[in-house]
């Protein structure tokens, strides 16, 4: 007889636990709105020692995956950090992040002394307020505004934040355990020099090597960025400083070397939906419901922490604004970019906590802290970076009807079309065409036959080959039917996807037009599927997909455009490119309700070449129509009612600190009726 209570005493009970927790609760809570991290910090203390007492933190299992879960929020912290933008602007990130640091360090220092706190706390404390997490990046992102020269200082600020407030972690840490004198803390500052030179430079160099020796082997690649994680913050413990900060250095080293490819996304995504939610339930573990709703209640410490973030980082943005010209909507950019306390703030406040430094009263202040941080900071970065970043005037813009993508129109476009469904070929191929007609390019339809064996005489390979065979004449009819040129290709892989990409390379091919894959949910999200992993590795634009029509019969496009940038033009020449005068284009721009007549006036002036452009004898029309926006996919749903496409940018969403941002794309996707074209763009 199974001896029930002896089963649950197994160390994989806590696990089964947490994965369905972290499976179940985030998606019932942004259900009603609510982010998903408010729902995994609420299974923690309705599971905890405080609740159910179904977990504890310190059940080996929770103490293991919670660490883990720690370390990977710093990893992923620093492996967010731009790099390359910080470089482009490395003197006014450093200007900027010194003001960002050491204005609410400064701030925070004056709160721990008027509660009472000694002054190594107090200085601890700071640095909780001094250090900022790119929470909103994808929404900048998404907005096409990344390049803007406020925002790109606030990204490279991070790296000045982040790595001050750890250090000052470090040294209070120290301090507190009573190993600090002057000598030790030259040892200190001397060891973290040399581990830090190691880190920074040695796992950047292992790191590009690894990855130009291993090519396209991913899992090799996820293992080596696992390994220097873990190998990184055992060099910290054993040199006397928080592991977190090895972790957090580790992301920074090995940033270059991951890039933005495949490997990163699987990384983030183990992180996202594994290791941090975790992190997230453990710190639930350490609330006690009780003590919290009074601290909340007594409101006086959270209160005046959350007041001296905001106010101390809004006075370090508005200092910046002053020294470098910006005007206000980029201070308020660069204000909303740097207020939200996550990543850094929760690790440090948790290594705090843990040490006996703070108290349970701050450690509740500093989730209250990233609770509200977290909702306000992006809520206002949406609605003051539209529109940041805006085409000049000056800048002419040029449209290519028949020619997409090549400022000399005598070039002729190459079109790479992977063909897998015969159901959909014909689509596909009609779409290729339209977009070559005119300037004597041409079409390269591609099928890819995986061969599942070694034996190159294998009958089912044979079988395999026919049927492409098939799909490449079928091809072939359509090109001469729709009169344009085609050059078929059949290639025998297993990697359908690096395929794909490599023919477009060797072709030098100006677009991929892909259909639609029907692959999706938690196998598509952990392994990627082809279309994922062409848009990651591709050199060239991508189309995906989804025709409900004969693309030539196309009379009506819907183009929504969230910010005037070289993206959104791109969308817009696209569209274009797929008929002449019979086509109708609308662009669709939707403001906020903040914007005012002269900032209405400002986009219609910028827009208004693109109608000019198509007034060309023979070009499709564009109108514009430019409108306040209540709720952007609703309005854009409506929108879609009266034509016969919607051309989107497809986005990858990029996550900061493990934290998914929902993106207008992927909201509309499942209600659209009518067809749709995702333009991606290359990666790098």
């Amino acid at each position: 007889m199974v001896n029930i209570a002896e089963v649950l005493k197994e160390p994989i009970v806590p696990f089964v636990i947490l994965l369905l927790v972290t499976l179940t609760v985030p998606i019932i809570f942004e259900r009603f709105k609510i982010p998903g991290l408010v729902g995994l910090l609420a299974a923690g203390v309705f599971l905890g020692p405080y609740g159910l007492q179904l977990l504890d933190n310190k059940m080996p299992t929770m103490e293991l995956l919670s660490d883990i879960g720690l370390l990977y929020l710093m990893f992923v912290a620093g492996l967010e950090i731009d790099i390359q933008q910080f470089r482009k602007k490395k003197n006014r990130s450093i200007g900027f992040g010194s003001l960002t640091f050491a204005v609410p360090m400064i701030t925070g220092i004056l709160v721990g002394r008027i509660f009472s706190f000694d002054w190594n706390a107090s200085v601890l404390i700071g640095s909780l307020l001094a250090s900022h997490t790119l929470l909103a990046y994808p929404i900048i992102s998404r907005l096409g505004v990344v390049n803007n020269e406020s925002v790109m200082v606030t990204i490279g600020a991070t790296i000045f934040t982040d790595i001050g407030a750890l250090l000052v972690l470090a040294i209070c840490v120290a301090i507190n355990a009573g190993e600090f004198s002057v000598i030790s803390f030259l040892i200190l500052l001397g060891n973290l020099a040399i581990y830090t030179t190691i880190v920074l430079f040695g796992f950047d160099w292992a790191g590009k090597e690894f990855f130009r020796r291993t090519g396209d082997e991913e899992g090799n690649q996820f293992l080596f960025v696992l390994l220097a994680v873990f190998l990184a913050a055992l060099g910290a413990q054993l040199i006397g400083v928080e592991k977190i900060i090895g972790a957090f250095l580790a992301g920074l080293a090995v940033n270059e070397a991951v890039g933005e490819g495949a490997v990163k996304d699987k990384v983030l995504f183990i992180g996202s939906v594994l290791f941090i939610p975790i992190f997230f339930v453990d710190l639930g573990l350490l609330i006690n419901l009780p003590i919290f709703l009074k601290s909340v209640l007594s409101v006086t410490v959270p209160l005046t922490i959350v007041i001296a973030l905001i106010g101390s980082k809004g006075i370090a943005a508005y200092l910046a604004k002053l020294i470098y010209r910006y005007n206000n909507q980029e201070f308020l950019t660069m204000w909303s970019l740097s207020m939200p306390q996550v990543g850094a703030t929760l690790a440090a406040t948790l290594v705090g906590y843990r040490v006996g430094m703070l108290t349970e009263e701050i450690l509740n202040s500093v989730i209250v802290l990233m609770l509200v941080t977290s909702t306000l900071g992006p809520l206002i970065t949406s609605k003051a970076a539209v529109g940041l970043t805006i085409m000049s005037k000056n800048l002419a813009i040029k449209t290519f009807p028949k020619n997409w993508g090549n400022v000399d129109n005598e070039i002729p476009l190459t079109v790479v079309v992977p063909v897998y469904n015969p159901d959909t070929e014909r689509y596909l191929i009609e779409m290729a065409a339209l977009l070559v007609q005119g300037n004597n390019g041409h079409i390269i339809p591609l099928t890819i036959t995986p061969p599942h064996t070694n034996n190159m005489d294998a009958p089912q390979l044979e079988v395999a080959l026919q049927r492409s065979e098939i799909l490449l004449e079928s091809a072939t009819t359509l090109a001469k039917e729709l009169e344009v040129k085609s050059q078929p290709m059949l290639r025998i892989d297993d990697d359908i996807p690096q395929s794909i990409v490599r023919v477009a390379r060797e072709q030098k091919a100006n677009l991929i037009v892909m259909g639609w894959g029907k692959r999706t949910g938690l196998r598509a999200r952990l392994f990627g599927n082809v279309i994922d992993s062409v848009l990651w590795t591709s050199h060239c634009p991508v189309a995906v997909t989804r025709l409900l029509q004969e693309p030539s019969k196309i009379q009506r496009v819907l183009v929504p455009v969230e910010n005037l940038n070289s993206e959104a033009i791109r969308l817009v020449q696209f569209a274009q490119a797929l008929g002449d005068a019979q086509l109708e284009i609308t662009v669709l721009h939707l403001y906020d309700k903040g914007m005012n007549n002269s900032g209405i006036a400002e986009i219609n002036s910028q827009l208004s070449p693109l109608v000019a452009e198509s007034q060309v004898e023979g070009r499709a029309k564009v109108k514009i129509e430019v409108r306040q926006g209540i709720d952007m996919v609703k309005d854009i749903l409506r929108a879609s009612d009266a034509v016969d496409l919607v051309v989107l940018r497809s986005t990858r969403n990029r996550t900061s600190a493990g934290l998914a941002v929902s993106d207008v794309t992927t909201q509309l996707l499942g209600q659209l009726n009518c067809s749709i074209v995702m333009l991606g763009e290359p990666c790098h």
